[in-house]
């Protein structure tokens, strides 16, 4: 009996070197709790601490001083027996100035994959019995520096240059030992390396349009064919906002593809936010749809709250039919 499972286990590991696969890119929406709410059409908005992430360019549209401490988690999909399946959490701090922004964010994105399969439709999740499982684990620490410049009296534009604290371990499992949570506590070698955003806001009266390239530069963390690269990113958007900047209409849409576990997406989103004449609460709302394959929806929502004069309670969650975004999202921001 040993004999046959240290063979089976063998075999096993061999699939897992021998094929290939595509690893998730960082989620967009993974950072950001407002950006959260108002379903990821935030790019044209940016204007808190978080712009450091969303896109650098609007910084200088901000607050003179924005702080925000944030943790927030996504799961896909909820069923703990379903397979493939992944999870992510985020919880980060950032400080900006309307030119100048330092950040944090510490990212885990975990995930289990029947070995036969590819990151493919998630038509096929389904219990897998006593299959073998494929754990795999992405763990980044982003340290990022923003700066900003104005071109003309329409245009900023910025970057975040990034050093990226990240390691990937990799596993093989029988169903009944395999889990997201088990994927969560797997260690791996960790690497250093420097990446590169971009960020451009042009703004025309009451109308902004945005640009982010994450990942400018893209870096791959881990060796042979389970390496995961952060590939580039390219999202634009657009942003009207009400003469006293009470109500906000945005949109949202992906230049390019992102590879999830369960499959690729290609995104639109589009939101809108409103504040109370006291600026003391806001709400907003957001949609988001993947275009590629089935159509899935997202809805989201989110709450400000002040609790005093400049500090604020934020707050967001997600459901829909689109299981890759749901998910929840909580914040502090001190802002003035």
């Amino acid at each position: 009996m040993k004999n046959i499972w240290f063979v089976r286990a063998a075999i096993a590991a061999a699939l897992v070197v021998v094929s290939a696969v595509r690893a998730p890119a960082q989620i967009s929406e993974a950072v950001g709790i407002r950006a959260q709410g108002m379903g990821g059409a935030f790019t044209a908005v940016a204007d808190d601490a978080t712009a450091a992430w969303w896109n650098p360019g609007g910084l200088a549209a901000g607050a003179y001083f924005n702080t925000i401490i944030e943790t927030s988690s996504q799961r896909q999909p909820a069923s703990k027996s379903a397979v493939p399946a992944w999870q992510s959490g985020a919880r980060g701090f950032s400080i900006a100035y309307p030119a100048l922004a330092l950040s944090y964010y510490r990212l885990r994105v975990s995930e289990i994959q029947p070995l036969a399969s590819t990151a493919g439709a998630s038509a096929g999740r389904q219990d897998q019995g006593s299959a073998d499982i494929r754990l795999r684990s992405l763990v980044l620490s982003q340290f990022g520096a923003t700066v900003g410049q104005s071109l003309g009296n329409h245009l900023v534009v910025a970057s975040t240059l990034k050093l990226v604290r990240g390691s990937v371990a990799t596993d093989v499992r029988p169903a009944s030992a395999a889990s997201l949570d088990a994927a969560a506590d797997l260690d791996g070698r960790t690497e250093m390396h420097a990446g590169l955003d971009f960020g451009a806001m042009a703004k025309f009266g009451p109308a902004r349009v945005g640009l982010m390239v994450r990942n400018a530069r893209e870096t791959t963390f881990g060796d042979g064919e389970q390496a995961i690269t952060l590939d580039r990113h390219v999202r634009a958007g657009v942003a009207v906002s009400s003469r006293s900047n009470l109500a906000t209409a945005a949109a949202d849409v992906d230049l390019t593809t992102t590879m999830l576990p369960t499959g690729e997406e290609r995104r639109v989103a589009a939101c809108v936010e409103g504040w109370g004449p006291t600026r003391r609460i806001g709400v907003r709302a957001g949609m988001s749809l993947n275009t590629i394959g089935d159509a899935r929806v997202s809805v989201s929502g989110g709450v400000s709250a002040a609790v005093r004069t400049g500090t604020f309670v934020d707050v967001a969650a997600a459901v829909g039919s689109d299981e890759s975004r749901r998910g929840w999202g909580f914040a502090l921001r001190v802002t003035f």
